[in-house]
């Protein structure tokens, strides 16, 4: 980047504030949970339902795949993937989306070590990005004093908090009230705040509330986002596993024919239930992309060949995806029976997660270590999903999250389960 003087608005926009105490929420929830649940001997065998790991069959042809390309792992892969994988990828993003046009598969799609990795490291590149004029609004700001913002969700996915906090930004979580639809007020937005925000996360379907965005609302999103130079990352990796009739719109999809300032981030783990395979992707601004390769070149974890190689197959086949997708939906399915009427329950437009209302026994901490100590379940306190809003409350203390990644099996016997220790 181009050096400024030390006194000038771009170099003050740019100085790394001092660093403060994130809180909480900055850590990781399963570490938090742990020490919540430590001490306490589970009532029956032990069940996770806290972390979202899918556990459905992995697709047959994998190691079918990985042994024909055994060789792969002889030799350092390429930071920006094999141009079989990006052009996997560019393809299935063809098929899936209504894009205005074709992705350029060599310049704006690049691989990712999972998508936490890419949506991690996406906002320390955003910092670095701030053009002059940018940077000259932060400077101006009335609220200059607080430096770079990251808009987040709330709650929100842990690495986006971690990547704003390492890019010495701001993070400023944005309230997501039931009434609303799970979904940010954007006519709410401040435009001080939006002045000095450099980015921001949404994801659709969102973690956990499971809510899609509708394609007028992602419009409305793009173009706030583009009036105030702002990068829209959309975490999109639940995007294949909807539970009503039809597919959520990709944030691509209202992106134009540019792809400008909007990068979508995807992986294999939700998709075709590959969490350990750690082979991602994400798509979009072709300038974004040049700068975001250079930077994992030496920042970033690499994916090792034959692993692209099962994405390539993976991204090419359906069929496994669509029966995932029904286990998916018969879950649900039996959650709508046992919890209908209790907790606040709302069958998710997507997602896997069940986010339950349990204010009434003394919220999700306390939810938390009742499961455990009567029914053996691992569950995460919502409020462990999120960060202390202005007003200083945090939006999910009275909520708990529970993963539906277990087989329809296993599900069928946990859910009465979380019904007869909550009860």
């Amino acid at each position: 980047m181009t050096s400024v003087p030390a006194t000038s608005p771009e170099a003050s926009a740019n100085r790394p504030p001092a660093t403060p105490d994130p809180g909480p929420a900055a850590r990781s929830p399963f570490i938090r949970l742990g020490e919540l649940l430590a001490g306490i001997e589970p009532g029956k065998p032990p069940l996770s339902l806290a972390v979202g790991e899918p556990r459905h069959a992995i697709p047959a042809f994998v190691g079918a795949v990985l042994a024909a390309h055994l060789d792969g792992f002889g030799r350092y892969p390429a930071g920006k993937g094999l141009p079989e994988f990006r052009a996997a990828a560019a393809d299935w993003c063809g098929r899936r989306y209504r894009l205005p046009r074709p992705l350029d598969a060599e310049r704006e799609v690049l691989v990712l070590n999972g998508s936490r990795e890419g949506l991690f490291l996406a906002a320390l590149l955003a910092r670095r990005l701030v053009s002059p004029a940018k940077a000259k609004a932060i400077a101006e700001s009335r609220q200059s004093s607080s430096g770079p913002a990251i808009l987040l969700p709330n709650p929100f996915y842990a690495a986006y908090g971690a990547g704003a906090d390492a890019a010495g930004c701001e993070s400023v979580p944005l309230p997501l009230p039931a009434s609303g639809g799970w979904l940010p007020d954007l006519d709410a937005l401040d435009p001080a705040l939006l002045a000095r925000t450099v980015a921001l996360y949404f994801a659709s379907p969102a973690n956990p509330q499971g809510t899609i965005a509708p394609s007028a609302y992602l419009e409305k999103l793009v173009a706030i986002a583009r009036a105030h130079e702002i990068l829209v990352f959309a975490d999109e990796c639940y995007s294949e596993i909807w539970l009503g009739a039809a597919p959520p719109t990709g944030i691509l999809e209202v992106a134009g024919p540019d792809y400008a300032g909007v990068v979508t981030f995807n992986s294999l783990s939700k998709r075709s239930s590959l969490p350990g395979l750690r082979c991602g992707f994400c798509a979009g601004d072709a300038g974004f992309m040049t700068a975001f390769a250079e930077l994992r070149n030496v920042a970033a974890p690499q994916v090792p060949e034959p692993l692209q190689q099962v994405g390539i197959a993976a991204l090419a086949d359906e069929a496994h995806v669509e029966e995932s997708r029904a286990l998916y939906r018969a879950k649900f399915d039996i959650a709508d029976r046992l919890f209908a009427g209790r907790f606040g329950y709302e069958r998710p437009d997507g997602g896997f997660f069940l986010w339950l209302d349990v204010s009434g026994i003394g919220g999700g901490e306390e939810a938390a270590k009742r499961l455990w100590q009567r029914e053996g379940l691992r569950t995460v306190p919502g409020g462990y999903l999120c960060r202390t809003e202005a007003d200083g409350r945090n939006p999910g203390a009275d909520y708990l999250r529970l993963a539906l990644v277990q087989d329809l099996a296993t599900t069928q016997a946990a859910l009465p389960r979380v019904v007869a220790g909550l009860s």
